[in-house]
């Protein structure tokens, strides 16, 4: 496996074997620091152990019917999760390749989150629902919720869903709450549940949600839009609390000067990936300009930045352990070209400093 370092100076290895179309998502195991889980429109999910340092990371891949759009672990190291565009949430066991139909939405899965100390899982989907799962227990019967607009990203915080939707809509719902009551539903379908969100929410940016990402603190989370923007905001719904929530530009290039106008021309990139460091309270964002940027939330200071990859940045995670970092890149929209460049899906590892991802002192 390829190593090289960056200004930096912190190690990044690149996985042999990467997928062959576009990435959607990467996941690190909950459980372990090195397992990687890589889904892909080439219509797989892959396995990697990202601690070999040869060309044998990848341990497996599942084939599916149509391009995989999320995935993520399960209860432990063998069990996953995937949805997609053939509308089925599926449970893949890793070791032996067998994967289950859990459930079907009426459209494509964009998204997918696994609530361990719930042994719940959520799949969210452009069908404007959700579907509540528990795999061990009633793994034939998940309940519906109903939302007003379709689901664009999933994300826990200890004790909260954030969902993010068109319109603009965010919806927090309290986990212990939902899980309660998607329990206790009937166990024959139909299954619709009827569960006021916890709070409503409207997006601070004006743009298309790309992502959203929970702080492990459980304090807030933040969404990143199309336009070059990331938002940061708080569970507390008091004045004082809210008036800390903020929204900041980033992810943008100089394009030198309108030649009519003389202005300073913006290049705007989306920003495609959060990520929050699981025990520091840094974040990390990736774009379509091709860089990975690390911030301080608390602060609202950019506190590194990497060196530009060569294609758009799909997906950014933190392994468990906070000393990893995976980064997706796989050729976008932004160049104006609607078929992806061959070989440009590659994921990279980073091995963090011990203080690369700190926050600054005030």
């Amino acid at each position: 496996m390829p190593k090289f370092s960056d200004a930096s100076n912190s190690p990044q290895r690149e996985l042999a074997n990467p997928p062959t179309d576009a990435i959607s998502s990467i996941k690190f195991s909950p459980h372990s620091d090195s397992r990687l889980l890589v889904a892909s429109w080439d219509k797989h999910v892959y396995l990697y152990d990202t601690s070999q340092d040869d060309e044998n990371q990848l341990i497996k891949k599942f084939e599916h019917r149509a391009p995989v759009l999320d995935v993520c672990f399960g209860k432990d190291d063998n069990e996953a999760f995937s949805g997609g565009l053939d509308m089925d949430v599926r449970k893949i066991d890793l070791t032996t390749g067998e994967q289950t139909v859990l459930s079907t939405h009426d459209k494509a899965v964009k998204a997918l989150v696994y609530s361990t100390q719930h042994s719940m899982l959520i799949s969210g989907s452009w069908d404007s629902s959700i579907h509540i799962h528990h795999p061990d227990n009633k793994p034939d019967y998940p309940s519906t919720l109903p939302l007003p607009s379709k689901v664009y990203s999933l994300s826990l915080a200890p004790t909260r869903l954030v969902i993010s939707m068109a319109s603009r809509a965010l919806y927090i719902y309290d986990l212990y709450s939902l899980n309660t009551l998607a329990a206790s539903a009937e166990s024959e379908p139909p299954n619709t549940l009827n569960a006021e969100p916890w709070q409503r929410r409207e997006s601070a940016l004006k743009h298309l949600t790309r992502t959203t990402a929970c702080m492990p603190s459980d304090e807030g989370y933040a969404t990143s839009s199309i336009e070059g923007r990331i938002a940061v905001d708080w569970f507390d719904s008091s004045e004082e609390s809210q008036a800390r929530k903020y929204a900041f530009k980033c992810h943008r290039q100089n394009g030198g000067k309108d030649p009519e106008t003389g202005e300073e021309i913006d290049v705007v990139y989306p920003v495609n990936a959060l990520a929050f460091h699981p025990t520091l309270g840094s974040m990390a964002s990736g774009g379509g300009d091709g860089q990975v940027l690390l911030w301080d939330p608390l602060s609202k200071r950019r506190t590194k930045a990497y060196a530009p990859l060569p294609a758009s940045v799909a997906a950014v995670e933190f392994n468990r352990a906070g000393n990893l970092l995976a980064i997706a890149i796989s050729s976008g929209f932004e160049d104006g070209k609607v078929d992806m460049v061959e070989g440009s899906a590659r994921v990279f590892v980073r091995e963090l400093a011990e203080n690369e991802a700190k926050l600054k002192k005030k």
